[in-house]
């Protein structure tokens, strides 16, 4: 299993490569990127590799993604309580889902601690209605740094179906 520090290169030399991938097709009109989708597909694409990390279920101990968070890195420590390493949060879809529902919840703790404190202090709203053009470019990046992360754990995508699989035939 890499070092998080390897983690991060692996994906920054698959990124490297495969934007230049997308940059030589649409050059050659093969492909369409426009420049929002490009931003956005890195935004998630670094989001997952730097910020939430498939390791950040070790979060009470020393976690490149959680040092990225700096003083807010404690936050994830209950995450790292919750989920036991290599489990559920190392699955190829709901892994990833349980870190965007984590942060989901922060944010709503936070939004609801400072509607109760400060009700009149105005807070950012997200823009509606979100297009579609934004977010799959966002989550694409997202899932496929964190499959990245997963490959080379060497974590297939069956991981954890057999488990399941069996608890079900024992019933």
């Amino acid at each position: 299993m890499p070092s998080g520090r390897v983690h991060n290169l692996i994906n920054i030399g698959a990124y490297s490569v495969l934007a230049a991938a997308a940059l030589v097709a649409s050059r050659q009109e093969l492909i369409v990127v426009t420049q929002a989708q490009a931003l956005t597909f890195t935004l998630g694409f670094a989001v997952g590799t730097f910020l939430l990390s498939p390791d950040l279920d070790l979060a009470e101990g020393r976690v490149d993604s959680k040092r990225h968070w700096g003083i807010l890195g404690v936050l994830w420590v209950p995450y790292g309580l919750l989920f036991s390493h290599r489990g559920l949060s190392h699955s190829w879809v709901l892994g990833p889902l349980t870190r965007l529902a984590y942060v989901a919840l922060m944010v709503a703790l936070v939004v609801g601690l400072l509607r109760y404190v400060a009700p009149g202090v105005p807070l950012p709203e997200v823009p509606q209605p979100v297009s579609l053009k934004v977010v799959v470019p966002v989550v694409a990046g997202y899932y496929l740094s964190q499959w990245l992360h997963l490959v080379a754990d060497g974590v297939r995508p069956d991981h954890g179906m057999k488990r399941s699989s069996r608890k079900i035939r024992r019933r």
